[in-house]
């Protein structure tokens, strides 16, 4: 059983300057998302960091809400809150995967964000994982935020590509300046 192993966790990131994140949260199962929020909140607090909280329906609307707020807010990362627990239907897989696959596409792209949506078999699974005083998977998923956020600042400024660069004042032919499209 999970709880009863023991896993390393990586030291509180620390940062120079704050960080601010935006805890999004689908309270389908109020109390677990409760749980989970106040863990991740403890955890951003920890770090010296401060927070937004939004609501949306369920998890499937957690990756979109995010990245709204990515194109339209200031947020250094992102804590993806919420839980799924498997029923009778197939909906449970699809909710898990969209979910999940939207957050991890989000991340590709660079965005900074801690997965904390359960995804568990039934509510004892899920209150368990949630509890801020016990596995703390908000907290948990708020960490991993601000270690990601920490990587950003760690390289610096985004960098404009790698590769071959050609010179910048054009191609000289026989002393005569052409461009790439000038044959």
């Amino acid at each position: 059983m999970a709880s009863s192993e023991t896993h390393y966790t990586l030291p509180r990131a620390a940062f120079d300057k704050p960080v601010k994140l935006l805890i999004c949260v689908a309270p389908y199962y109020k109390d677990i998302a409760d749980q989970l929020v106040a863990g991740a909140r403890a955890e951003i607090e920890a770090a010296g960091g401060t927070y937004e909280l939004i609501e949306v329906p369920g998890a499937l609307e957690v990756p979109t809400a995010i990245g709204i707020a990515e194109r339209l807010g200031h947020f250094d990362g992102y804590v993806a809150l919420g839980c799924i627990i498997r029923g009778e239907t197939t909906h449970y897989d699809t909710v898990c995967n969209d979910s999940s696959r939207g957050l991890t596409l989000l991340g590709l792209q660079g965005l900074c964000i801690g997965n904390g949506i359960l995804t568990v078999e039934n509510y004892e699974q899920a209150r368990v994982r949630a509890e801020a005083d016990g596995q703390n998977k908000g907290g948990g998923a708020a960490a991993a935020a601000l270690h990601l956020i920490a990587i950003v600042r760690k390289f610096g400024a985004a960098r404009k590509g790698v590769g071959f660069k050609p010179a910048a004042d054009e191609y000289r032919i026989a002393g005569e300046a052409k461009g790439p499209d000038v044959a």
